[in-house]
């Protein structure tokens, strides 16, 4: 059951990752910076986009991913397409990956230490659906603060949940 919301959540977020990095008004602009925030929206989507294929994408799942976290905060330059693309390929890793993860191994360490830190794998995929979560309201504010646009773009949608349905009249 955890593994089915956690999929939903995951894709959920990524789906907002994606619509806002394709509401930035042109390339350049996912890429500037601001005072006062250290990550422009480029960087934070592929530090997500990276994060994520690695501990449910290669770590969990076995995929050839290969991450170069480094990467994710010195990359610059990369079209909002190029961007998307990352974020649909975390995406891919999630609906590949969850639904196959059994009960055992949730309630097991994580296969890999965080941090220097040996964590269960249930807690520690409930950490990095609210890193997520985290960082995609600073790309959102990146986002307004960068353009102007105070536009809003669905993120978080409670009606994209797996158990929503129409309440009772």
């Amino acid at each position: 059951m955890l593994t089915t919301h956690l999929t939903t959540i995951l894709t959920r977020e990524l789906r907002a990752l994606a619509r806002e990095i394709r509401a930035y008004p042109d390339d350049a602009s996912v890429w500037k910076t601001t005072p006062g925030a250290q990550n422009p929206g480029g960087t934070l989507a592929l530090h997500l986009a990276g994060n994520i294929q690695h501990y449910i994408g290669a770590v969990l799942g076995g995929s050839a991913y290969k991450r170069d976290r480094p990467a994710e905060f010195s990359r610059r330059g990369l079209s909002r397409d190029q961007l998307v693309a990352e974020v649909e390929q975390a995406i891919a890793a999630v609906e590949r990956t969850l639904p196959a993860v059994q009960q055992q191994t949730l309630a097991a360490d994580f296969p890999e230490a965080v941090g220097g830190k040996i964590i269960r794998t249930d807690e520690f995929l409930l950490h990095i659906a609210t890193h997520l979560g985290w960082h995609l309201g600073q790309l959102d504010y990146h986002r307004r603060m960068v353009t102007g646009d105070a536009g809003k773009i669905g993120a978080i949608a409670v009606t994209e949940l797996g158990t929503a349905r129409p309440a009772a009249a």
